[in-house]
Order: C-alpha cells, then structure tokens, then sequence
C-alpha cells in the first residue's frame, strides 16, 4: 500500500505555508507538489521553487494535452498540478503534499482513492482579513476577492477527512503532525509482510 496522497486546501492566508515550512524540518522522504500558475510573480517568488509560472495560452494547450492531475480558474488565473512530478514521486514511495483549492480537491477525489484531505482556516473571517491585510501582499481589491472565494471555501468543509483551526500556530502545528505522522506509517510496498511477521514471532 503506496503513502496516500495528501491534500491541503483552505483559505488564503490560513496559514497552510507555514505548517508545510515547519512540517518539513521535521520528515523526510516527502514531495510536495508544485503548481503551475498563470498569475504574475510576487515579489521574491521564483519560478520551478514557488510555482511554474505559465501564460494562460499554454496553460489551456496543457489541458488539452490532458497533463494535468487537476486544474481550476481561482481568482481570474489558473492553477493546475502536473501529472509527471506527481507519478515520479509516487513511484519513489515518497509523502506527497499537494496544496490545493476546493475544486482541485473535489476532481482528485472523484478520481483517487488513496487520499487524506485536510482543511486549514481561521477560526473566523475576521482573523483571516487581518491577516491579508498584515502581510501586505494584496491589493484591496485583491484581499475582497480573496475574502469572497473564503465564504465559499468554508462550506466545502465537510468533504475533507480533517480540519485544523490555524489561530495558535503551535497547536495547530501538533495536530497537522500527527496526522503526516500516520500517513507516512502506511505500509511500504517493499515490505516483505510474511518475513517481518515470522521475525516478530521470534
């Protein structure tokens, strides 16, 4: 039995970056998925380490090609994962992370069986505007947009396998951790289950 692919998703600004940068220092053998986006660059931002920056007209020949794992249009740009870095990090038996939004999540899970999705917010709109607000990245017109798809994000909750309220960083942190934890300790396919059982008799 293969890691189960792992899934994020949840508002902008919840805090999902900063688990994963925390998560990280802490396992090993993990991938995680880096989207393809046609939105510009933020400042610091670089392409193949954040996101594969694309235009909107390959993009759409991608989807033609059909290599995508899964796409959507989120906030007038797109936003897909790759089918070939996906397989290639399954293939190596690694945890793989994907963080996507609610429509991503809902395509893979029509398609995929052996997932564990987890959804991450505030617990309230408010923390969330303060937050987008603070770290002075947006817009206002872009921080409203991003507050809108948040309403509509939060009713998607009950899809998902777990929910973490990301309002005190460190506890959100130990219930992410524990649930990476028990993903990575499924079982590996070069396991040879019968010569562990008889050693373990022994």
């Amino acid at each position: 039995m293969n890691n189960p692919l792992v899934i994020l998703s949840g508002p902008s600004g919840a805090g999902k970056s900063t688990l994963c940068k925390k998560i990280f220092e802490k396992i090993d053998n993990y991938y995680f998925s880096i989207s393809t986006t046609t939105r510009l660059p933020r400042d610091g931002e670089e392409d193949g380490k954040d996101y594969y920056f694309t235009t909107k007209e390959k993009f759409k020949q991608s989807i033609k090609d059909e290599e995508f794992l899964e796409w959507a249009e989120v906030h007038g740009n797109y936003y897909g994962t790759s089918k070939i870095h996906i397989n290639k990090s399954l293939k190596k038996n690694q945890l793989t992370i994907l963080d996507i939004d609610v429509q991503g999540q809902e395509n893979i899970k029509r398609n995929t069986k052996n997932i564990v999705s987890i959804f991450i917010s505030t617990s309230n709109l408010s923390t969330l505007r303060n937050r987008l607000t603070s770290r002075k990245t947006d817009t206002k017109e872009q921080i409203d947009k991003r507050l809108n798809n948040a309403t509509s994000e939060i009713e998607k909750i009950g899809n998902y396998d777990f929910f973490i309220i990301n309002d005190d960083l460190d506890v959100a942190f130990e219930e992410f951790y524990h649930i990476i934890k028990s993903c990575k300790n499924t079982i590996s396919p070069d396991l040879d289950i019968k010569v562990f059982a008889d050693n373990w008799k022994k």
